[in-house]
């Protein structure tokens, strides 16, 4: 619910920095407990604490459905780099993104098409939803973890570096190791936040039962 949904509760006899105070006092009062009060993209919500998740987990054990290590890094490029076209991925990542890739994320509610690039084809521009934000339990796209905190950023998605020249050069330098090693390229750092709740498969390198195998793109 967000503040001015709360405000429109009180016939707006409270201002919204009195509403904000309120919710402060109540997170306060939450604390320590199995539930607390948070922000998100949508509003605030009462939501349960990491620490009580494997017993929850136990009341419902359906396992959440769990992602390719190939989706999770698609998830990640447009989560940095957005908006972004299929064409803009392939070219961080150095293989084709398969239709049924895209359509995977389309419909868990995370990405969207929001515009067309103004390019032969007019290819459509893709970006993180505001429901990516609140599963994710993020305020907004800032909170997201700086690139240049992480360890090895540049050198596994080198397409990231908002350095075109750089971005090259680090690209070419870690081509022939990553296609020596079929490293599948996400950042770890990144795989902690994005797969929180939706763990990637143990391959990592695995494609997505439903989706075709990837293959480079045709020059």
């Amino acid at each position: 619910m967000t503040v001015r949904e709360m405000r429109a509760l009180f016939e707006d006899t409270l201002s919204a920095d009195g509403v904000r105070a309120l919710l402060a006092e109540i997170s306060q009062q939450w604390e320590g407990r199995g539930v607390e009060l948070r922000e998100s993209a949508s509003g605030w919500r009462f939501q349960t604490t990491a620490d009580v998740q494997e017993y929850l987990d136990r009341l419902n054990p359906e396992k959440p459905p769990k992602y390719s290590r190939a989706t999770m890094e698609t998830l990640a490029i447009i989560a940095y780099k957005q908006p972004v076209t299929r064409g803009d991925i392939e070219d961080i990542r150095g293989v084709t993104v398969s239709t049924q890739m895209v359509k995977q994320l389309e419909d868990r509610g995370w990405i969207e098409v929001i515009g067309h690039r103004d390019a032969p084809g007019r290819p459509g521009l893709y970006a993180t939803t505001r429901h990516f934000l609140d599963d994710m339990g993020l305020k907004s796209l800032d909170q997201l973890p700086a690139l240049d905190g992480m360890l090895g950023a540049q050198g596994m998605l080198p397409g990231l570096d908002n350095d075109p020249d750089a971005a090259a050069q680090a690209a070419s330098a870690t081509q022939q190791e990553h296609d020596e090693q079929g490293q599948g390229t996400l950042l770890e750092a990144q795989a902690e936040l994005l797969e929180s709740e939706h763990p990637s498969t143990p391959d990592a390198d695995a494609a997505d039962p439903a989706d075709p195998a990837e293959s480079s793109p045709v020059p």
